[in-house]
């Protein structure tokens, strides 16, 4: 990754891959959380941020998806790839605590993270979805 990207935005990506890993490997959070820290690169992250949206998620994570459950066109959460999942319960996370993230960021951000981990066409449903999430939370 080039030293150029955001912070926060590596801290985004790297919530990204805890989280997948914390839903597939159900482990304890913290444990999930000291390994993926000891092996991937964090250089450049905001870790702070990393770690509120890792224990923001965990800690939110009923709250989060009945957020987003009703728009889920017709899929169940179950239905939903781990990596679609993750991201969106980061974006849904940061819609109802992160007042300070505009919603076109979250959203923006969301749909770089989805281009970048997703399947492919997989950022049109995570847009489609915060489309109709985010305004249920906040109105800017």
């Amino acid at each position: 990754m080039s030293s150029t990207i955001n912070p926060r935005r590596r801290a985004r990506e790297c919530a990204v891959q805890a989280i997948y890993s914390w839903q597939v490997s159900k482990n304890d959070l913290s444990d999930v959380e000291v390994s993926f820290m000891a092996e991937q690169d964090m250089k450049g992250v905001d870790k702070k941020y990393f770690r509120e949206l890792l224990n923001g998620v965990a800690l939110n994570t009923v709250e989060i998806d009945s957020k987003m459950e009703p728009y889920l066109n017709e899929r169940s959460l179950e239905e939903l790839g781990q990596i679609e999942r993750a991201i969106l319960r980061i974006a849904v996370y940061e819609l109802l605590k992160r007042e300070d993230v505009p919603y076109k960021v979250v959203i923006n951000e969301a749909i770089d993270l989805t281009k970048t981990f997703g399947a492919e066409d997989s950022h049109k449903f995570i847009n489609g979805v915060l489309d109709k999430v985010a305004p249920t939370i906040r109105t800017r």
